[in-house]
């Protein structure tokens, strides 16, 4: 910014100048020619000793203007603001507390001063020396002593100095000229607001032309502070079960904030009413902006100094204030109940460790016990969570054991069942971690064509815990509706990232006394995912959707704002428990899993496919506009992804396979070294047809009979392939599966390879994909391939998603939606095939 300002008003002052100026002419005077090269070419062309003294001469004179003194001379002035002394408040023995009514050495009403300015504040006049910064000698000092004595301190011509300066200075704070009319100015009495003038601008300009400007230390700024809950110190809500609950009020009292200091709201009008900017504040002086004023009196208007508010409010409030007020929160206090639970919040929960709940037939490890610890405070509290755990980290065993140590705590209380609801895929395997892990739990599985509705409510109370899909959730919402559930836990909580969907809808209106939510991908592809899991798990909480999207959503994907990011972090965190498998802190027992990229070339078959689609869909592209420009896009995304794959699923003509793609033909390679040493492997792809087309590839190719698992496989048929594939020995070395039907819930353990045959472009989708073998149990290293078409877009968005990694773990997800913003320039870069595209 200083470049270009110093470059505009060059070249505007240059342009102004130029129709007046002389025509240029040769001079031995380096002044002249420094005129000449004001107007024209800026060069100064001079003997170098004249320079030197040309370049003295200039200071000098610029100093006249208030520049900065030459660099001979030996010190410099400085101004030295200084405050009126404290007053004490009235019964303050003179300790200098409370708020002052009137600024020091007001005249009281009546006195014929009344309406005189005061000048309490002092600008004094030093002289600094410069090769000593530490030497300062006051002007009273330097007036009072002859120069040039031997006993003096000060040197000679340092009173010269003084006028001077003092005259420059006068030029850019005018209330110096009053000074100068005495034979011997110390200093320069000011008013408050005359004070307040000079820290606002003069001072940085004085400072700008080499001037020294010492400033008193004043207190900066306006702000709140707020105490919470030192009312009763715990409510009554849901005492049977010791829990709380969303709707719990808290008891809040606000104060503002002056300087660091509290003052009450008359405080605050009386300090006000003496219209100054600079006030005296217990023992300190504060800067008081017009502004904040305003700010401040428009809190109090809109918002009761005392109050009860909602948990939500108070948890936002608590555990990241900010400026939503109007004035910033410098301070929350929290006491009794509330300051208990910020302190649990904040910790994780973690103050005890539970261990194995009676029933649960099983071992815990560590961070399991503590996951389940973190639970139940927050379920103690009436407070939903959110485990977010890694894939394969054991999170349904965590749930069951809350399940039974809560059964165990809850003592007389009646006794009413849990929901979970997951996948459909998912169902057989809670069934089974339940008859594993908690035998004495009585189980009710709501599935299948013969579920009971009619008599689904007494059938779920003679039940410990009931298992549905998302699938039943909006269908049979009304016989769920008709049960109080103890808790309501989501597993493979991404299902309800979209608030709008049915699922997510019912989802929230289902009753039930706690919620929680079990995802390994808490924020798969916006924040908007995160703000849907939180709505079951604590509704309100965030706030609307639309204020999300406002504060939040907006800020952080589309601005990357750092700040925003951080307070939502503030917010959440205390709600989200995530541990990594790749955290040898977590779990050490666990093999490395190793990735690595599978570049692969087209053959010219597809190579002329993939132009021949690129040509067409350009065009298509050029002539479209809004939501069908987006959908060609999005269609030839998927059509070159089809062509990368292979030309008989782009064309669907069930055509001969070998010797068509190079992806099929290097993934066969890599499968048949795989199956000589006896290695099983896992194979990704995100169409069904292409998974039948592997089968049937790899079956005739590997004399193998790999299993293929994908939407429309039935229930019963996924349960008995898992077991199929997980048998200790002789079991299929090959597991084709479509990526949204096998890349959740599963296990499959006895896999060491994983093929992700075509990307997802998700990196959080395609992680909980290498999850089904990489987690518990797992007991080799685990080798994961991304197969990528070099020269393609497959390699150019790959690219481009490794620059967003960190992003993306952190908060935000990729997926496909992006490109359809593109210009059309750059998806002609991003869908042209490159030269090493195709093989020899």
């Amino acid at each position: 910014l200083n470049d270009f300002l110093d470059a505009a008003i060059d070249t505007v002052a240059r342009s102004a100048a130029g129709a007046a100026r002389a025509p240029r002419r040769q001079s031995f005077y380096p002044s002249e020619a420094w005129i000449d090269a004001l107007t024209g070419e800026p060069v100064i062309e001079s003997w170098w000793m004249r320079s030197y003294t040309f370049y003295d001469e200039y200071h000098r004179w610029a100093g006249a203007a208030g520049a900065i003194a030459s660099r001979a001379e030996p010190f410099r002035l400085c101004f030295r603001l200084n405050p009126p002394p404290l007053a004490p408040s009235e019964g303050d023995d003179g300790a200098g507390g409370g708020v002052t009514e009137l600024p020091p050495g007001a005249a009281p009403a009546g006195d014929e001063r009344e309406n005189e300015p005061v000048r309490g504040w002092l600008l004094e006049y030093i002289l600094q020396a410069t090769d000593d910064p530490s030497l300062l000698l006051p002007a009273a000092g330097v007036w009072r002593q002859r120069t040039g004595d031997a006993a003096s301190h000060v040197p000679a011509g340092a009173q010269e100095h003084l006028l001077r300066a003092l005259g420059r200075a006068a030029a850019v704070y005018p209330p110096i000229n009053a000074s100068l009319q005495g034979p011997a100015p110390e200093g320069c009495a000011l008013t408050v607001a005359e004070a307040y003038e000079f820290l606002r601008e003069p001072a940085l300009q004085l400072r700008g032309l080499g001037f020294g400007v010492f400033l008193p230390g004043l207190e900066m700024g306006l702000g709140l502070r707020v105490k919470l809950g030192r009312g009763r110190e715990r409510p009554q809500a849901n005492e049977s079960l010791g829990m709380l609950g969303m709707d719990t009020l808290v008891d809040f009292d606000w104060q503002l904030a002056l300087g660091g200091e509290p003052v009450s709201r008359e405080e605050f009008e009386a300090l006000v009413r003496l219209k100054e900017p600079l006030v005296q504040v217990r023992g300190r002086w504060v800067e008081l902006r017009p502004e904040i004023v305003e700010q401040a009196l428009a809190f109090f208007k809109r918002q009761p100094s005392a109050g009860t508010m909602s948990i939500p409010e108070a948890l936002r409030l608590a555990l990241a204030p900010d400026g939503d007020h109007g004035l910033p929160v410098e301070e929350v206090d929290a006491a009794g109940w509330f300051e208990d639970l910020i302190a649990r919040l904040r910790d994780g929960g973690q103050r005890e460790e539970l261990d194995e709940p009676p029933g649960f037939a099983g071992e815990l490890r560590g961070y399991q016990k503590t996951g389940v610890s973190w639970l139940a405070t927050l379920r103690r509290y009436g407070l939903g969570g959110c485990l977010a755990d890694d894939m394969g980290l054991g999170k349904t065993a965590e749930i069951i054991a809350l399940m039974l140590h809560q059964r165990a705590t809850d003592g007389d209380a009646p006794a009413r069942p849990s929901l979970v609801i997951c996948p459909t895929s998912v169902v057989g395997n809670w069934r089974h971690e339940l008859a594993r892990f908690a035998p004495s739990l009585r189980v009710l599985v709501h599935h299948g064509a013969d579920r009971k509705r009619e008599e689904f409510a007494s059938e779920a109370a003679s039940n410990d815990v009931v298992i549905s899909s998302y699938a039943l959730l909006h269908r049979d919402e009304s016989a769920l509706a008709t049960v109080d559930w103890s808790d309501i836990i989501l597993d493979e909580a991404q299902n309800i990232k979209n608030p709008s969907t049915k699922a997510a809808q019912t989802a929230r209106r289902l009753p039930a006394r706690w919620r929680a939510a079990l995802t390994g991908t808490p924020v798969e592809n916006r924040l908007s995912d995160l703000w849907s899991i939180f709505q079951f798990i604590n509704p309100g909480y965030l706030g609307s959707a639309e204020d999300f999207r406002k504060r939040f959503s907006t800020p952080i994907e589309r601005h990357h704002d750092p700040d925003a990011a951080t307070r939502l972090k503030s917010l959440v965190s205390p709600f989200i428990l995530r541990r990594l498998k790749t955290d040898r802190t977590v779990i050490a027992d666990l093999p490395e899993k190793n990735e690595m990229k599978v570049f692969c070339t087209l053959t010219k078959e597809q190579a002329t496919l993939y132009q021949a689609v690129v040509k067409d869909s350009l065009r298509q592209i050029e002539e479209a506009e809004g939501l069908q420009r987006r959908g060609i896009i999005l269609a030839t995304l998927t059509k070159l992804k089809q062509v990368c794959n292979h030309p008989a699923l782009f064309l669907h003509d069930g055509s001969k396979l070998a010797g068509r793609s190079g992806k099929l033909s290097r993934l066969t390679e890599m499968l048949e070294e795989a199956i000589a040493v006896d290695d099983r492997a896992l194979v990704f792809t995100q169409f069904a047809q292409m998974g039948a087309l592997l089968q049937q590839h790899l079956r005739a190719t590997l004399n193998t009979e790999p299993l293929f698992l994908y939407g429309a496989t039935p229930a019963a048929k996924r349960d008995g392939m898992v077991q199929q594939f997980q048998k200790e020995s002789g079991g299929p070395h090959i597991f084709i599966l479509s990526i949204k039907a096998g890349g959740t819930g599963l296990n499959l353990t006895r896999a060491s390879h994983v093929f992700h045959f075509d990307r997802w472009w998700n990196p959080a989708v395609e992680n909980q994909a290498t999850d089904r073998a990489f987690r518990i149990g797992q007991r080799r290293d685990v080798q994961v391939h991304k197969y990528v078409c070099a020269g393609t877009l497959e390699e150019r968005i790959d690219q481009l998603i490794a620059r967003k990694v960190e992003l993306s773990e952190a908060i935000v997800g990729a997926n496909e939606s992006w490109i359809t913003e593109m210009s059309t320039d750059q998806l002609r870069d991003l869908f042209l095939l490159g030269r090493d595209a195709v093989e020899d």
